[in-house]
């Protein structure tokens, strides 16, 4: 399929091929939704953590004796029915990292690569770079492109200029070819890639 190129300044740049493996698929929502969940899941920390009973800090004599008082039967303050006590099936440190095979992967990320591609929300440029690192002048070139919530993709590096340019805008993201993921492709509303994005994806995908 073809796609047309386009500059920051807004003017045509010639055309290029995308290759229809990659972004011409039919877009599959039950492969996209395991990857978003598989990618959520991952990055969650799960470095939660309380103290069950026997990391308690408290003495271990038993509270009063065992028959006599008409009270339960009781043997240490670092029960959980106490206050100050352990907590009683709390969180612990865990992965909450899910499997999902590697070429279901790559699979999601083709498919949303087409569903952008098919919504006609991608955006082909030929190159993001500016000579100064300035937010005001990158954001008068976004709104020529009508660029709101976006996702860019560079090559294997972003300049440094362009970077610092667009990340005091908000609802903007830029990454280089091999940080590009489902969720964030899915979360904004434009797919931009450079001419470098496109070569390094369908060398990947070949």
């Amino acid at each position: 399929m073809k796609a047309d190129i386009t500059t920051l300044d807004a003017k045509k740049a010639g055309t290029v091929d995308l290759p229809d493996h990659v972004f011409g698929l039919e877009p599959r929502p039950d492969i996209l939704a395991r990857m978003v969940r598989y990618q959520l899941a991952k990055r969650r920390s799960g470095s939660a953590h309380v103290k069950d009973r026997s990391e308690i800090n408290a003495t271990t004599a038993k509270m009063y004796r065992q028959k006599g008082t008409g009270r339960a039967r009781h043997g240490s303050k670092k029960a959980p029915i106490f206050k100050g006590g352990g907590k009683a099936f709390g969180p612990k440190p865990r992965d909450f990292a899910i499997d999902l095979p590697k070429k279901v992967r790559a699979l999601a990320l083709k498919h949303a690569l087409s569903s952008k591609a098919k919504s006609e929300a991608l955006v082909v440029i030929d190159k993001c770079e500016l000579k100064d690192g300035k937010t005001k002048e990158l954001k008068s070139r976004f709104a020529k492109l009508g660029f709101g919530s976006v996702l860019i993709i560079d090559g294997a590096g972003v300049q440094e200029a362009f970077a610092r340019a667009a990340r005091n805008l908000p609802a903007v993201d830029v990454l280089p070819v091999a940080g590009i993921n489902v969720y964030d492709i899915l979360r904004h509303d434009k797919l931009v890639l450079t001419t470098a994005a496109v070569e390094a994806l369908e060398a990947r995908f070949k």
